[in-house]
């Protein structure tokens, strides 16, 4: 049960990841620091990227959680701390505005 909470967790935080991500390159505010998506924020091929990429990271961890349940939940863990802090980082560029 754990691990649905997290993988949920984890697939709303790369998509909110990826709206704001996109406001703030819009707005002039922020940049895409990833190569490989920098030249299609604005686009809707950007939120369709990360969305599909959310669950296909997600199934990928549900896959590792399934053999390896320890290993699968300390992964899934980890990428939640580590888009919160993204999450957080990008919410908190709308103060300087």
């Amino acid at each position: 049960m754990k691990m649905k909470y997290l993988l949920s967790a984890l697939i709303i935080l790369v998509i909110l990841d990826g709206v704001l991500t996109q406001f703030l390159v819009n707005g002039g505010i922020a940049r895409e620091s990833n190569p490989f998506l920098a030249p299609i924020v604005g686009e809707v091929g950007f939120i369709v990227l990360k969305i599909l990429g959310a669950f296909l990271a997600a199934f990928i961890l549900w896959d590792v959680h399934r053999h390896f349940p320890r290993v699968g939940v300390i992964a899934t863990s980890v990428a939640v701390i580590g888009y919160s802090g993204i999450v957080i980082w990008n919410s908190s560029l709308f103060l300087l505005v």
